[in-house]
């Protein structure tokens, strides 16, 4: 039985894809398949919300690392927030911050897609 879970939200045009628990070798498929999932329905624009994520190992990274990629030819990103400090750690050790937003909190996240170039603005002027 799986450790691991990930769950789905959408806040305005975002998903948000909420880990739980511990993202391994065991349990990457399942971070790989939500994320194809987000791209099979034109969702590029990512929120992965770390709160709950208890571990992570190289193999869970490198489902960060499959994507990217992917996502910021077809105009998105993945931003990740609310990490926990051991978990931020191995982010951090390897580099991460310089490929990713890596920040606080979901509404920090949120926000870098708000203010994100090219991104249309209210007035449906592009900045």
């Amino acid at each position: 039985m799986s450790n691991f879970s990930v769950g789905f939200r959408v806040a305005g045009s975002v998903q948000v894809l909420e880990l739980n628990g511990e993202l391994d070798a065991h349990t990457a498929s399942e971070l790989e398949a939500a994320i194809q999932r987000c791209r099979e329905a034109n969702q590029v624009s990512i929120v992965v919300n770390g709160e709950n994520l208890q571990y992570i190992s190289s193999a869970g990274l490198g489902v960060f690392m499959a994507y990217i990629e992917e996502l910021r030819e077809a105009g998105g990103d993945i931003k990740i927030a609310a990490l926990q400090p051991r978990v931020f750690n191995v982010f951090d050790l390897l580099g991460f911050p310089m490929l990713f937003d890596i920040v606080d909190s979901e509404a920090d996240a949120l926000a870098r897609f708000d203010s994100s170039p090219g991104t249309a603005s209210a007035d449906g002027e592009s900045s």
